[in-house]
């Protein structure tokens, strides 16, 4: 009931699932991935126990063929499941049942050197929505995972998607260190549970999810100098906050902000918005 998409990115730095349905809260049930692991997808009847086996054989140190196979072994109710994994490698692996209902099948392929997909879906209008993923897929080799995710899940929902309509979607993108504060591997985990246009919706989520959940890089830091700091904080007062480092804890900026009361850069998509410019995010 379900079209999804797991890969690794090329550089080998990153893991993700991206997955549309007409099914409640997909993301739920469908994706998992662990940095440095792999990630896989289930769906169809749906295993739940498949993700956390396949990343434990995963971290194990089986190839993503190997793991799947495990899955299947021992799963009387096989022919009812899709699945498609990663490893850490970006070798790829995908399942389809013979008990899926049409249209159903999958993919693999590499992408570079250190990237590999797997692309998977049943109940489709046809094989044109596995193949529109493919051409996106392949055609956004530039970007970042999330983005390239985002990019082949639209594609394959333009191209049909499920049979039966659209409600949910879901981009889980996993690597060392880019989580909330550094603390963890989650540098995507997103959601749209119940929506007439899911895939769209998602789209404006990842769009926030960079503002507010990721770091900003070198190249867009600005350096907060004396005269700098000094508008920094008339423009939070002007705003009703005691102070800029107040203003910035209360806006949820604290990824694009240099750290401490006096930090030494701010992303320039912050400074635009305080300074209230157009089209700042």
């Amino acid at each position: 009931m379900t079209f999804s998409i797991v890969a690794r990115s090329d550089d080998g730095e990153s893991w993700g699932v991206a997955v549309a349905s007409k099914f409640l809260a997909v993301g739920s049930a469908v994706p998992a991935a662990a940095a440095g692991v792999g990630a896989i997808a289930t769906q169809a009847d749906a295993n739940i126990a498949y993700k956390y086996l396949a990343l434990a054989h995963l971290d194990e140190g089986a190839t993503a063929q190997v793991a799947l196979d495990r899955l299947l072994e021992e799963d009387g109710n096989r022919e009812h499941r899709q699945v498609g994994v990663v490893d850490s490698d970006g070798n790829a692996a995908t399942w389809t049942g013979s008990e899926c209902f049409a249209w159903a099948g999958g993919t693999t392929g590499r992408s570079g050197e250190r990237g590999g997909y797997a692309i998977q879906g049943n109940i489709l209008t046809g094989p044109e929505v596995v193949e529109a993923v493919e051409r996106a897929w392949l055609a956004s080799a530039d970007h970042p995972l999330e983005r390239r995710l985002l990019e082949a899940l639209d594609a394959g929902d333009d191209a049909g998607g499920d049979s039966r309509g659209r409600q949910s979607a879901a981009l889980l993108v996993v690597r060392d260190g880019a989580g909330y504060g550094g603390h963890d591997d989650v540098a995507v985990d997103l959601r749209v549970d119940d929506h007439t246009d899911p895939v769209t919706e998602l789209a404006r989520l990842v769009d926030l999810n960079e503002l507010y959940l990721t770091a900003s890089t070198p190249e867009e830091q600005v350096p907060v100098d004396d005269a700098l700091m000094i508008e920094l904080e008339a423009l939070a007062k002007a705003d009703g906050k005691d102070s800029f480092h107040m203003w910035v804890g209360s806006q949820n900026h604290e990824m694009r902000v240099g750290p401490g009361a006096r930090p030494e850069w701010i992303d320039r998509r912050i400074l635009a918005i305080i300074r209230g410019e157009e089209d700042a995010v």
